[in-house]
């Protein structure tokens, strides 16, 4: 009997799973131009809830709003300048692009955090405020990532972390939201603390949800 070569059998036979998908078309300039803003709106819209509502956000926007609670620094200028000894690992672990667009995305929030609030007043329940406050958290982180952009801060420094010492980046970005959460409740008490829990809690599940290799495949 002839030897069966094994291209002729059915293992050769690709499978629906090997198709690769073809290279989805970058965004234009003026997309990651409008992107920017719209996330770094989003992002001091939901400072201006939580500003107005007295409660915090996780991560370095946390640590912000501490730091304004602690000292006469308006918290935009706070967040700014809380970020920046994060770009140098922002381009060294991301390269220069990525760390353009966030340094123009953390100067738009930063003086959208002081501009907005001038022009704006929200009164609404503590718990709602932080529970929208981290809807919009969420939504314009996702517009950032999409865009090849972030907000800075604990992030960046999460992914260098799990690139040198192999910690995961999800838990080094829990543990930082849990010292801030552990400062909130110093700096501004149990209940105002628990309805900013809250918050990173809807920040988190929106990532979670939407935030997942393969699903969005412009690059």
């Amino acid at each position: 009997m002839p030897a069966v070569s094994p291209a002729a059998g059915p293992a050769s036979q690709p499978s629906a799973s090997a198709v690769v998908p073809p290279a989805a078309p970058p965004h234009s300039p003026l997309e990651d131009g409008a992107a920017l803003l719209v996330g770094s709106f989003l992002l001091a819209w939901a400072l201006l809830l939580l500003q107005q509502a007295e409660a915090v956000s996780g991560g370095l926007a946390g640590v912000a709003f501490l730091v304004a609670q602690l000292a006469p620094v308006p918290l935009g200028a706070a967040f700014f300048v809380i970020n920046l000894p994060f770009y140098g690992l922002a381009v060294r672990r991301l390269g220069w692009g990525f760390t353009l667009r966030t340094l123009v995305c953390v100067t738009l929030t930063s003086v959208l955090a002081e501009l907005v609030p001038q022009v704006v007043r929200v009164s609404m329940p503590l718990w709602l405020a932080t529970a929208f406050a981290g809807l919009s958290l969420g939504i314009g982180f996702l517009v950032l990532f999409r865009h090849r952009a972030s907000a800075g801060g604990f992030g960046i420094l999460a992914f260098h972390l799990q690139d040198r010492y192999g910690w995961r980046a999800g838990h080094v970005q829990m543990a930082f939201d849990a010292v801030v959460m552990t400062g909130a409740l110093v700096v501004v008490g149990p209940r105002l603390a628990a309805a900013s829990l809250l918050g990173v809690v809807v920040v988190n599940v929106v990532l979670a949800m939407n935030h997942r290799p393969g699903r969005y495949l412009v690059r």
